[in-house]
């Protein structure tokens, strides 16, 4: 009888302290979290595409990441983005700028968490000309 009130005890003892580090591990934050991983991929589906570059962005609190200009790059998913969807980024291309008309079919993607929801964006361009192109040489893919 005494074994059994020990290990009842023991384990009701376990589960405070589990719960104890639980409410400890809160967020501070008062931001929703941002973090993103921008991919550029060889091919015309992302899921069978081989990645050519990749890097990790955060933009909530502060911008961070790998991504060689995370100031500009948060600057322009925060002005393109809508309801985690990003094709904002797809501007009119430039008039003035000529590309070739052959397919080798470039994919971008936006993976992760933006202002706290799950995204999952893709996009396909017919070749890397077409790519910068569209997306006006913007800071996001400049990687």
């Amino acid at each position: 009888m005494l074994r059994r009130f020990a290990a009842a005890s023991a384990s009701a003892l376990l589960c405070l302290v589990g719960t104890a580090g639980v409410a400890e591990a809160g967020t501070e934050s008062l931001y929703a979290p941002s973090a993103v991983v921008l991919s550029i991929s060889k091919g015309a589906d992302a899921s069978s595409a081989g990645v050519l570059r990749a890097v990790t962005l955060s933009c909530a609190p502060t911008a961070s990441g790998t991504h060689p200009a995370p100031e500009a790059a948060c600057a322009e998913l925060k002005a393109t983005s809508q309801d985690g969807a990003f094709t904002g980024l797809l501007a009119s291309p430039a008039p003035d700028r000529m590309c070739p008309q052959h397919f080798d079919p470039v994919t971008v993607t936006v993976d992760g968490v933006w202002e706290g929801a799950r995204t999952s964006w893709q996009y396909t361009f017919a070749n890397t000309c077409a790519m910068g192109v569209t997306l006006n040489e913007g800071a996001a893919f400049a990687f």
